[in-house]
C-alpha cells in the first residue's frame, strides 16, 4: 500500500510540476503548484516526515500560495506576451531542463540513491514524534545555525520596511507637526479696505 501511495503522490507531483510551466493561465498555474505542494506533503508523510509536510501546507499552501494568486489576478497579465516569451525562450529553457535532469539522475540514480546502496528506514512506533526529533537536532546541534538564520531573515524584514518608508520625491504631503503649531494668528490675517463709492 505504501508503494502504491508513493507512486500515487509521485505522479501527481510531477504531471503538476509540467503543468505549472506549460499552461497559459497564470492562475491556473498558481493553482497546480498548489497541487504540487499536496502532493510532495504527501510523499514526505510518507518518509515519517510529518512536521515538514504540515509546515509545507500551512506555510505555502495557505499563506505563500494565496499571496500569489492575489498578486496575479491583481496584476494585468498580457496572456499574448506571455506565450511570445515562452516561444522565444523555449529552446533555451529546454537546454537548462536537460542540463538538470542529467544532474538529477546522476545524484540520485540507481547507482547512488538505490535501495542496494541506502537501506529502508527503520519503521518506528506509533508514539514516535518527528516534531520532537526536529527540535531536539534543531536545537542542540545546529543551534548557532538556526539563530544566524533568524538574524539574517530580520535583517532582511527590517530592510524591506527601510526601503518601502524611503521619501519620495515630487510628492505633496501634509507636516502634522506644523498643523499641531498653527494658531489663530498665523493663519488668520485681517485686512481693512476703505469703503468705495460707486458711480
Amino acid at each position: 500500500m505504501q508503494v502504491i501511495m508513493f507512486y500515487l503522490f509521485a505522479t501527481l507531483l510531477i504531471v503538476s510540476s509540467g503543468l505549472v510551466i506549460t499552461i497559459k493561465n497564470p492562475v491556473k498555474a498558481a493553482l497546480f503548484l498548489v497541487l504540487a505542494f499536496i502532493a510532495s506533503s504527501g510523499v514526505w508523510i510518507l518518509l515519517e516526515a510529518e512536521f515538514l509536510a504540515i509546515t509545507l501546507v500551512l506555510v505555502y499552501v495557505g499563506a505563500v500560495m494565496v499571496l500569489f494568486l492575489f498578486v496575479v489576478m491583481m496584476l494585468d497579465v498580457d496572456i499574448a506576451q506571455l506565450r511570445e516569451g515562452f516561444t522565444r525562450y523555449l529552446p533555451l529553457g529546454i537546454l537548462v531542463a536537460f542540463i538538470i535532469f542529467i544532474e538529477i539522475a546522476m545524484i540520485v540514480g540507481p547507482a547512488r540513491f538505490g535501495l542496494d546502496q541506502i537501506p529502508n528506514p527503520i519503521a518506528h512506533g506509533a508514539d514516535y514524534s518527528n516534531t520532537k526529533e526536529l527540535g531536539m537536532v534543531l536545537y542542540t546541534q545546529y543551534v548557532y545555525a538556526f539563530e544566524l538564520a533568524a538574524v539574517i531573515l530580520v535583517v532582511a524584514i527590517v530592510a524591506a520596511i527601510a526601503l518601502t518608508l524611503r521619501p519620495k520625491r515630487h510628492t505633496r504631503f501634509i507636516s502634522v507637526e506644523e498643523q499641531l503649531e498653527a494658531t489663530r494668528a498665523t493663519r488668520v490675517r485681517t485686512v481693512k479696505m476703505p469703503a468705495e463709492k460707486k458711480k
